[in-house]
C-alpha cells in the first residue's frame, strides 16, 4: 500500500470517529500539505463541508457553526502559517467555552527545526488556549488505529473542557492517493450537550440562607454553553428579586429589567436602592456600569462552572461553582422572599425609564446607536437569530433592547474582540438555516469584509448585515481616551470607505439609511434579498455624543 493511500486511510479513520461522537460540520481552506485531510472531509457522507480561502475567516464561520449547533465543529488546514491564521478565532472559542477540533496538518517531525518549506513550530501552537494530540506520521495500515484512537481522545477533551482541540497531522510525501482505497463510514453519532450539575445540599442551603429575606437582585451574563430556553424566570419574580438580563443571555425576556442600564447607572436612584446581595449568575458583564454594580455590592454571590473567570476582581465574597438552571432550581425552594415593594420599586422606575428613553430617541429624525439596536432587536423575526459585534454594538443592544420571547442572541465576549464577526454570522446562518441579523459597526465590518468575498457567493444563508456606520472607532469618544490629543488618529481612526461600493463588487445585495424611521422599512425589504445583504445607516458621531448626553439629562429628570 502506497504512503499516499496509508495517509488517507488515517485521515478518514480520525474523521470518521470523530462524526461518530457526533460532529457533521468541517470547514477546510485549501492547501497541499493537508491533502489527506480534505479528501477524507469531502468524502465522507456525514460531514457537511464549507471551503474558505482565508483561515481566518474559516476559523470564525466554524466558531459560528458550533455556537449554533452546540456541538464540535473541525477547522482544517495546511502546515506553516496557515495554521497560525487560526488564533484570533482559538482565542475567543478558548474563552467562551466553543469546542472547535483543529486539524492542522504539518510536515514529519523530522523536517522539524530544519528550515524546511512551509515548516514552523506547530507542537502546541496555541499554547494554553487548546488542548494538543498528534498522531503518529502515517506509515503502514496499522497506523489508522492509532489516528482513530486520536479521534476518541480530541472527543474526549472537548467534553471535558467545551474547548478547543488541537489534533496536529504529520503527513510524508506523496499525499495523493491511489484511486481504489477502500473507505467505510461509520454511522453518526450524537453529542451530548453540557449537562446541568446540580447544586450540593450543602451550596444549596447556604444559597438559600443568603437570599432569604434580602434585598437581591440577579444580574445574567452570558450563559453560553448552557441552553436556558427553560429556565424559569418566574422563580425570580416569586422571590421579589429584580432581573438584570443582559441581551446575550438569551434571558432578557418579559418580566427582567427593560432599563436596567439606566437604573443602575443613575448614582442617585441607585443610593436609595442599593440590594444587600447581587447574585451574579453566568460570565462577567459586559457593560461598565453592570460591572461596577456588581463589583459595590455588600455581598456577592457569583455562580457559574463554565467560563474562565467571571470574577476576575475578586470581589465575590462568595464565588459558588455552578450553572445557571442548577441555582434556579437551588432558590426554588426558597420561601422567604424580598421586603414587600423591593421588586415593585424597581419595576415602576424601570417603566419610567424604559418610557423616558423611547419617548425621547422617537424624536430624533438622524439614526442614533442605541435607538438601531432597539430596532433591529425588535424586528428580528421569532425563531432566528442575532449576532452583535463585541464593540459598541453590544453595549447599545444591553442599554435599549426591549424585553422579547423567541430569539437567540450570540455575540464574541470570550475576548470580546472585533475578529471574524461577519463570518461567525455567516456559520451562524449556515448551522441554524434560519434567517440570521448581525448588528456591526462599520469597523466591525471592514475588519472581516474578506468573508463576504469568498462567501457571499458559496452558501445558501440567510443574512442581514445591520452596519452602524459612524466613520470609525467611536466607542472611544466614550472612553478615557477622547481626551488625549491623538484621539482621532489613533484611536477613531476615520475613513471614507464606500460600503455600497464594495457591496456592488461583492454582489452583496445593498440599502443605504439615512434617517432613522427608513430603519424598519429597510429591514422588511431586505427580507426580499436572497443570500447576504448589507444596510448602510449613516450615524452623525458627533451628534451621537451629544445625543447620549441628553440622554442621560431626561432619565435623570425622569419620575
Amino acid at each position: 500500500m502506497e504512503i499516499g493511500d496509508i495517509s488517507l486511510r488515517c485521515a478518514w479513520a480520525l474523521v470518521d470517529e470523530l462524526v461518530r461522537h457526533g460532529v457533521r460540520h468541517a470547514c477546510l481552506s485549501p492547501g497541499s500539505r493537508s491533502t489527506p485531510l480534505a479528501l477524507a472531509l469531502a468524502r465522507h457522507p456525514s460531514i457537511e463541508l464549507q471551503i474558505h480561502l482565508d483561515e481566518r475567516s474559516s476559523a470564525f464561520v466554524a466558531l459560528g457553526l458550533a455556537r449554533a449547533s452546540r456541538r464540535p465543529v473541525i477547522v482544517a488546514c495546511t502546515s506553516g502559517t496557515a495554521a497560525a491564521e487560526l488564533f484570533p478565532a482559538v482565542v475567543e472559542a478558548s474563552r467562551s467555552r466553543v469546542p472547535l477540533v483543529l486539524l492542522t496538518a504539518d510536515r514529519p517531525p523530522r523536517l522539524r527545526g530544519t528550515g524546511a518549506n512551509q515548516t514552523i513550530d506547530q507542537v502546541n501552537l496555541y499554547g494554553s488556549y487548546a488542548d494538543y494530540l498528534e498522531p503518529p506520521v502515517p506509515s503502514g495500515p496499522e497506523d489508522d488505529e492509532a489516528w482513530r484512537a486520536t479521534g476518541r481522545d480530541a472527543v474526549g477533551g472537548l467534553r471535558r473542557t467545551w474547548q478547543p482541540v488541537q489534533v496536529n497531522c504529520p503527513f510524508e510525501e506523496p499525499l495523493t492517493p491511489s484511486a481504489d482505497v477502500a473507505l467505510d463510514a461509520s454511522d453518526p453519532g450524537s453529542w451530548a450537550p453540557l449537562e446541568t450539575t446540580p447544586l450540593s445540599d450543602g451550596d444549596g442551603e447556604r444559597l438559600v440562607d443568603e437570599l432569604s429575606g434580602a434585598r437581591g437582585v440577579a444580574v445574567i451574563g452570558g450563559t453560553w454553553p448552557h441552553d436556558v430556553t427553560d429556565v424559569a424566570l418566574g422563580t425570580f419574580e416569586r422571590l421579589g428579586l429584580p432581573v438584570l438580563a443582559e441581551p446575550i443571555s438569551n434571558l432578557r425576556r418579559p418580566g427582567t429589567l427593560a432599563a436596567g442600564q439606566s437604573l443602575i447607572a443613575d448614582e442617585v436612584w441607585l443610593a436609595e436602592h442599593r440590594p444587600d446581595v447581587v447574585l451574579q449568575l453566568g460570565a462577567t458583564p459586559t457593560t461598565r456600569a453592570t460591572q461596577s454594580f456588581v463589583a459595590s455590592a455588600e455581598r456577592l454571590i457569583v455562580a457559574d462552572r463554565v467560563h474562565p473567570d467571571p470574577d476576575p476582581e475578586h470581589r465575590a465574597t462568595w464565588r459558588l461553582r455552578a450553572d445557571l438552571p442548577a441555582v434556579v432550581d437551588a432558590i426554588h425552594a426558597l420561601d422567604a422572599p424580598a421586603p414587600d415593594g423591593w421588586l415593585a420599586a424597581w419595576r415602576e422606575a424601570d417603566d419610567h425609564a424604559r418610557r423616558a428613553i423611547d419617548a425621547m430617541m422617537d424624536t430624533w429624525d438622524e439614526p442614533f446607536e442605541p435607538r438601531i439596536a432597539r430596532v433591529v432587536a425588535a424586528a428580528v423575526p421569532p425563531g432566528s437569530t442575532l449576532v452583535v459585534g463585541s464593540s459598541a454594538p453590544v453595549r447599545d443592544l444591553d442599554l435599549a433592547m426591549a424585553p422579547r420571547d423567541g430569539i437567540s442572541v450570540i455575540a464574541n465576549r470570550g475576548a470580546s474582540g472585533i475578529d471574524g464577526t461577519i463570518s461567525a454570522a455567516i456559520g451562524v446562518a449556515a448551522a441554524t438555516r434560519r434567517p440570521t441579523t448581525a448588528l456591526l459597526g462599520d469597523l466591525t465590518t471592514l475588519h472581516d469584509l474578506g468573508a463576504l468575498a469568498w462567501n457571499a457567493s458559496e452558501i445558501t444563508i440567510d443574512l442581514t448585515l445591520v452596519v452602524v456606520n459612524n466613520g470609525g472607532g467611536h466607542i472611544f469618544s466614550l472612553l478615557p481616551q477622547r481626551d488625549l490629543p491623538e484621539h482621532r488618529d489613533l484611536f477613531v481612526t476615520p475613513h471614507d470607505t464606500d460600503l455600497g461600493a464594495l457591496c456592488e463588487a461583492l454582489s452583496v445585495a445593498y440599502r443605504r439609511v439615512a434617517r432613522a424611521n427608513e430603519l424598519p422599512e429597510a429591514l422588511d425589504a431586505t427580507r426580499a434579498d436572497a443570500g447576504i445583504r448589507l444596510i448602510d445607516v449613516m450615524v452623525a458621531s458627533e451628534l451621537g455624543i451629544a445625543r447620549r448626553a441628553e440622554l442621560r439629562s431626561a432619565l435623570r429628570s425622569a419620575p
